[in-house]
């Protein structure tokens, strides 16, 4: 496989998402399209990895092989319990499982209800 499907196929797994979820988010029709860039027997068009670096939010660059993530970026695209995970204290104090599941009920409750 190439580096171009072996980036997709991470950065799908990392966000938990199917090959349909993402096949929908930019556009296609067939969910079997974006599964054979995965797979490399395909690769889009300079169009179709722009949408999917927006959908991923990295840059194509990235995408192609190009350049690896930086921290800024990885820290950028956890999820909210790899994001919660990395928090170890606030003003000196530690904070314990029972913080981080009440600040991650907290977020997901406010992303949900957002306008």
């Amino acid at each position: 496989m190439s580096e171009f499907s072996n980036r997709l196929t991470d950065l799908r797994e990392e966000k938990g998402w199917s090959k349909t979820y993402v096949a929908k988010s930019i556009g296609l029709k067939s969910m079997q399209t974006y599964a054979n860039w995965e797979y490399g027997r395909t690769e889009p068009d300079f169009e179709m990895i722009s949408k999917i670096a927006n959908v991923f939010n990295v840059s194509t660059d990235y995408l192609l092989g190009r350049k690896e993530l930086s921290k800024a970026d990885q820290v950028h695209n956890a999820t909210v319990d790899e994001a919660l995970g990395t928090i170890m204290s606030f003003e000196g104090q530690p904070v314990t499982e029972h913080d981080k599941k009440v600040m991650k009920d907290l977020l997901e409750s406010y992303l949900r209800n957002k306008e």
